[in-house]
Order: C-alpha cells, then structure tokens, then sequence
C-alpha cells in the first residue's frame, strides 16, 4: 500500500483522543509516554506497510509473552536493559562521576529476602554434584579507595542446570540455593562460598526464544553471578561478572558483558578447611568500588517488580 495515512487529521485526532489529551484529568506523564509510543507504533504500521495480519500477530505475541511471563527476559534479549545502562553511563559521564565499578544489567531472576550475614556468607544450600565449590571474594571501596563498612553485597547465580532457584522448573532448589547477601565490616570485605554456575538458555519454548528465532539469534547467556552492593553514602551498585574462560562472554544474548568484570579465575587449595565440599576449589577476587551519591540521594535505585520471599 503506498498510500500513507499517518500525518491526516483524522489520525493525529485518533492519538490524541486515545491518549486523552485534551482532558486535564489522569497522570500527564502517563498521557505523554502513551501518544509518543502510539505515534511511533502508527508510523512503523505506515512506513512498513504493516498488514492487518502482521499486526495480529503481534498482538497475539504480547499475549503469550505475558502468559509465559518474559517480559522482562525480553527486555534483556532486546537489548532495552543494556540500552538504560547506556543512558545511564551517558549521565555518569555528564556528571563528571568516573571511576567505580561498571553496571551491568540486572536481569529478571532477583529475588528479595536472602538472609544477611557478617563478612562471610555459604549459600550453595542445596547438593550439586556436578558443580565445584567456588569463593568470590572482594573488598568494597568508596571514591576515595578506602574500605567501605556496612555495605550490603548481594549474590545470586545460577546451578549446574543453568537455572535459578525459585525459578528451577524442576522445583529441585530450596528458595534462597546459591543466593545470599554479605554486609561488611570495618575492612570492607565480603566472602561468599559457593559453586560454580553455568550459563543458561531462554525457554526453547518460550515467547522471548519465539522472536530470537524468528531473529535467526541464539538465547544463552555465558556463565556468570549477578550482585547488588548498597551504602547508605554511597549509590547502589547493580552489576555482574562472567566466569572467565566461557565460550560466550562475548556473545552474550542479554549484552551484559563488559570487559573489566571477566575476573581471573583462580585454583587454590584449602577449601575443606572453609566448609567446601572438596579441598581444590576455585576463587574469584572481585573488588567493587562504589561511587558517591548525586546531592545527597541515589539515583541508582531502579523500581521494577522483583519477587520477594521471607527467608
């Protein structure tokens, strides 16, 4: 269809009416984002010359996505949570804050609640034999390099499987297996004991595999562990780090790697002495630095639905 129907009257009186912008009732930054997208989603159907067919389809996707429950999960394969960070170092770079550790993406498998111990946390809770014990460990620092005190690093990580407790579909893992949270002491140090993750695939079945097939994309993600570190003088950190080694770290499908967290990974000796299930383990020292508040508040802090659980 060449003809194009966007710029008319009758479709720019449709958006606005849609949006209802001519009321002052409702929330206007509600209003605002909704006829910006609509617009862009009305013009994509005119410049592609959409069918009502393919517009259907679309439709019936968001439809299975929510059903499947990957909204989130898409969001990552999409590139759009990569795409904030972006935004958000653009804003770091403007405000003249350099320096701590990078963000990464967070990913949609955080769950809220795990207990918080003093400098050393073990959360491999749960038997894995096919996973070797694993101790990351670091130092938390401010801008100023010095130890950070009581600042709360939090971990969580995938099992052997590729999959997450809480979200294990085989409903083998106890709620808060290779999740745990750390608050420092006096020297800023944190310690966790736990196994080594592999990376995992998207759903093969899923709405978020659907499109990346249709892409002729892969959905794995390399091995990796995810962490939080918050301060009350600092902003939060949301951040992860690749196992070094991972065919994957730079083929990630989520774009979450970075190169400055891809640590060394160490083999050491001495693990049954800590409570490891075997004597050679493997380490990984991960430093975090974190970095100062913007006018005394952290605009670090994402709001976003996060599954919470009483540990």
């Amino acid at each position: 269809m060449s003809i194009k129907v966007f710029d008319t009257k009758e479709v720019q009186d449709l958006l606005k009416a849609a949006a209802n912008l001519g009321s002052q009732d409702g929330n206007a930054r509600a209003k605002e984002i909704t006829h910006r997208l609509l617009s862009d989603l009305f013009k994509a159907i005119d410049d592609l010359d959409m069918t009502p067919d393919e517009v259907w389809t679309g439709v019936n996707y968001f439809n299975k996505l929510g059903q499947d429950g990957e909204a989130a999960l898409l969001a990552a394969g999409l590139g759009l949570e990569k795409f904030l960070d972006i935004r958000m170092d653009a804003e770091d770079r403007e405000a003249d804050i350099h320096g701590g550790t990078p963000r990464t993406i967070e990913g949609p498998l955080y769950v809220a609640g795990a207990p918080v111990r003093e400098g050393v946390s073990k959360i491999d809770l749960d038997a894995d034999e096919n996973a070797g014990p694993l101790v990351i460990r670091g130092t938390v620092t401010g801008p100023d390099g010095k130890p950070v005190a009581n600042a709360v690093v939090e971990c969580w990580h995938a099992n052997s499987k590729g999959f997450y407790s809480h979200f294990d579909p085989t409903g083998a893992q106890s709620d808060f297996n290779l999740r745990g949270a750390v608050k420092t002491g006096a020297d800023g140090t944190y310690e966790f004991r736990t196994l080594m993750p592999v990376g995992y695939g998207c759903p093969p079945q899923g709405a978020t595999q659907q499109l990346l097939d249709s892409l002729a994309r892969h959905g794995n993600r390399p091995a990796h562990v995810h962490f939080f570190a918050t301060s009350d003088k600092h902003r939060k950190l949301t951040t992860q780090i690749n196992i070094e080694g991972d065919p994957l770290i730079w083929d990630d499908f989520a774009y979450a790697t970075r190169e400055e967290l891809v640590p060394h990974v160490i083999d050491k000796t001495g693990g049954t002495a800590l409570g490891l299930k075997a004597d050679a383990y493997r380490e990984i020292v991960f430093d975090i630095r974190l970095t100062p508040l913007v006018l005394g508040k952290d605009n670090q802090i994402v709001h976003r639905p996060r599954v919470s659980l009483a540990a």
